[in-house]
């Protein structure tokens, strides 16, 4: 039997649903911790970041609007898809943190486990973010959380699969849209996702998946006006600074990296499932 050549994956950027190339043509090389080649990734543009947010504007009418108990079902999928495609993604974080197989595995089977956590919050965030207000008067005050709205997630660096799931499933959960920008130096789990939340039930726009240098995607993205939030954990000091002061000018809500750098494998409580949630407060007489 003759040799054959292995089919050789086409990484591609993940936007409303479609898989398209960097507009720009460009692709950056992606390699492991000890140099070798892993693949090439899109480089994406500005122009790449501001397609993003029109699909993840456009996606947010129909998801916020979706019943809590919808959007945790939907979740669920996306976590029966990821157990399937297990190997792939332990073989892609061994690539992309240098880590033994099993080390790899364990942070893959780790980071399912906190998607199917996310997922059963969906329905019961409101229970702990809203409440029923003690008033003087015949009113009912009730306050409820409701969705910020478009959020950019710069996804960690370092973690690249774990860390990525924990910034982005409680975004979603709670009913934002996302435009993702992956950890730079290791892009490819975060692409594979974007095809596993393609064949699931996640309507096209919710997650937009953008790779490429953190620092020319993210500028543009914190100075957009039709961007309502930004999650700054995969900046870095100087470039959290940038971007945060870059946001202020649409009074963007803004979730700094921690100094001190994050536990992906500790208990994530629930700051990030609050972080991106406004609250509505409604009074309604009681009646005579």
């Amino acid at each position: 039997m003759s040799d054959r050549l292995s089919v050789l994956k086409t990484y591609k950027l993940f936007v409303g649903g479609k898989f398209p190339r960097s507009e720009s043509g460009r692709v950056y090389e992606v390699t492991d911790s000890k140099g070798n080649w892993l693949g090439h990734a899109p480089l994406s543009s500005r122009k790449d970041a501001r397609d993003a947010v029109v699909a993840a504007r456009k996606a947010f009418g129909g998801w916020s609007g979706a019943t809590a108990y919808n959007r945790g079902q939907i979740l669920y999928r996306v976590a029966e898809m990821l157990e399937g495609r297990r190997e792939q993604f332990t073989t892609e974080v061994v690539g992309a943190e240098g880590l033994s197989r099993a080390k790899a595995a364990a942070q893959v089977d780790a980071a399912i486990d906190r998607w199917v956590w996310y997922a059963g919050w969906s329905d019961k965030v409101a229970q702990i973010a809203g409440s029923a207000n003690p008033v003087a008067g015949p009113y009912f005050n009730l306050s409820t959380p409701e969705p910020t709205g478009v959020v950019t997630v710069l996804a960690p660096q370092e973690s690249s699969f774990l860390g990525l799931v924990s910034v982005l499933a409680p975004v979603i959960v709670t009913g934002n849209t996302a435009v993702l920008v992956t950890s730079e130096k290791s892009p490819l789990p975060a692409l594979s996702l974007g095809e596993v939340l393609a064949t699931s039930d996640v309507p096209g726009g919710v997650v937009n998946v953008l790779s490429g240098r953190t620092a020319e995607i993210a500028a543009p993205l914190a100075a957009h006006q039709d961007v309502n939030a930004i999650d700054l954990t995969g900046a870095g000091t100087d470039l959290a600074t940038e971007l945060e002061t870059a946001a202020a000018d649409n009074l963007k809500r803004v979730l700094r990296p921690s100094r001190a750098g994050t536990d992906w494998t500790a208990d994530p409580g629930t700051e990030r499932l609050l972080a991106f949630l406004e609250t509505k407060t409604v009074w309604h007489p009681t009646g005579v």
